[in-house]
């Protein structure tokens, strides 16, 4: 049985029905009947989200159609005292939007329009249900774009990258989602439609928009979205290095950055991840390499020239045995199409995968890379490494059969200990998936009882009920106490 996640009541169990059917009769009094799921074949698409090893089937599932409905379903339930946990396009890794049994599933995916694009301004106004890749698609006619790329851009929703603080393989030089977000409207726990930032540089007062991005559906329900957007650079070129050796192309990382160049982005995969995603996409990989950089340098023709020719020159020196440069726009897309398809490349080499997040000093990537695979070994468990290197945030797949028995429990046991790991070489647990459920542990490893008790106080802050996304994000005191006397290898606490 999972560690992590505890077991349910039963979808038909008689009290949780006669709960379904009252809650649902008082919602369709405002809602059309079709926008609120209450059988269990209607309901179980929600029951997880990318990270599906958890799964839970939530009371019943509402889909308002605008903010107004929103208000309405938040009052509604903020009354009756029925938890939500609010739902994108589902895309999320760390069971962030599991449902909880006794609540309902806010599905804003029809909440799906950009309300405005405005070029001289550099912004778009848009709702949280539309793609993160859409904002792109319908800036491009001006010349712009929204720079946050996560892997699942084609399918992700802006609310959901919200939530989580989403990056992307561009997020070295242009910023997770909370340096590209100018404002955002959320309806609260009880209802009330509430503003956070604005399009001026700088507001007077504490900064809640820093605060509320990242917060994982814990202090609001995200209804609209103001997104900064940013000029197409002129140019672009993507250099892809080979390694016989994971620990040296590691080091080039930091030697790149310790140059002064400041790549658009700079990523990693390991000899597996390679193998994967050149057989499923046919990106050019060479499939013998022990490692692969890809490297994007982007800005005016003459810088660009000047800093291929300095990046070559450093890999060279940090043992890369190849080294291309993309010689055009296809060649460029190509090299990245690789890395963005590597998730489901590997999902075709094993039966499941559970995609790990930590983040660590660049200084320590060679470090934690040689400990991964010794732990690997340990748990008898193969991992596929791709990551964001620049800015150090890992993303081990950990391959493994959930139908095997104890299967699951290793590889739970391997992901804690991964990133216990990057808390121990001065890291942290994330870096763009969130804690969601998975990482309620490690949070307790992470942060002392007293630095917890501040997260409490602010979710207290926004939410006194405790209604918005119950269970995540911030552990109580009890989990972390049940947490520490599990039966595993030392966890390196730090309090």
């Amino acid at each position: 049985m999972s560690r992590i996640q505890p077991p349910g009541r039963p979808f038909d169990d008689p009290e949780l029905c006669a709960s379904r059917a009252e809650l649902a009769r008082a919602l369709r009094t405002f809602l059309p009947a079709e926008a609120v799921l209450a059988r269990e074949e209607e309901v179980r698409p929600y029951e997880c989200d990318g990270l599906s090893v958890y799964r839970q089937t939530p009371l019943l599932v509402v889909l308002p159609r605008d903010v107004a409905e929103v208000r309405q379903v938040m009052r509604l339930c903020h009354q009756r005292r029925v938890p939500v946990v609010a739902r994108g396009a589902g895309t999320g890794l760390s069971g962030g939007a599991l449902p909880c049994g006794e609540g309902i599933v806010l599905s804003l995916a029809r909440l799906d329009r950009i309300l405005a694009l405005e070029p001289e301004a550099l912004l778009a106004r848009v709702q949280p249900g539309v793609r993160n890749l859409a904002i792109s698609e319908a800036a491009a006619a001006h010349g712009l774009y929204y720079a946050p790329d996560p892997s699942s851009q084609i399918a992700c929703t802006i609310g959901g990258n919200v939530a989580e603080n989403s990056g992307g393989v561009h997020c070295l030089k242009y910023g997770l989602t909370v340096h590209n977000v100018l404002a955002i409207k959320l309806v609260s726990a009880a209802g009330e439609l509430i503003e956070l930032g604005g399009e001026a540089l700088d507001g007077p007062g504490y900064d809640l928009l820093a605060l509320y991005i990242g917060s994982e559906g814990m202090l609001g329900i995200t209804v609209e979205v103001t997104v900064r957007l940013l000029p197409r650079p002129p140019l672009a070129r993507a250099l892809l290095a080979a390694f016989d050796d994971v620990g040296r192309a590691g080091a080039a990382v930091g030697e790149i950055i310790a140059a002064g160049i400041l790549p658009a982005g700079l990523e990693m995969m390991d000899g597996p991840a390679i193998r994967a995603a050149e057989d499923f996409i046919g990106a050019g990989y060479p499939v013998e390499a022990a490692a692969i950089l890809l490297c994007e340098l982007d800005g005016t023709e003459a810088e660009v020239a000047a800093q291929v020719e300095a990046v070559e020159t450093l890999l060279a020196r940090a043992g890369a045995t190849e080294v291309r440069v993309s010689r055009d726009e296809t060649e460029r897309a190509r090299f990245w199409q690789g890395r963005k398809s590597a998730f489901p490349a590997v999902g075709r080499i094993s039966p499941d995968y559970y995609c790990m997040d930590g983040t660590i000093p660049r200084r320590a990537l060679p470090e934690v890379l040689r400990r991964t695979a010794e732990l690997a070994a340990e748990h008898d468990l193969a991992v596929a490494n791709v990551f964001h290197a620049g800015d150090g945030n890992l993303h081990p797949l950990i391959l493994f059969d959930a139908n095997r028995p104890g299967e699951l429990e290793r590889t739970e046991a391997l992901g804690a200990r991964l990133l216990e790991l990057c808390v121990e070489v001065g890291g942290t647990i994330t870096g763009e998936h969130g804690v969601g459920v998975e990482k309620l542990g490690q949070m307790c490893v992470q942060f002392s009882a007293r630095e917890l008790a501040q997260f409490h106080a602010v979710k207290s802050a926004f939410d006194p009920a405790g209604l918005l996304n119950p269970g995540k994000g911030v552990p109580t005191p009890r989990r972390c106490s049940e947490y520490r006397q599990l039966p595993s290898p030392a966890h390196p606490h730090r309090h």
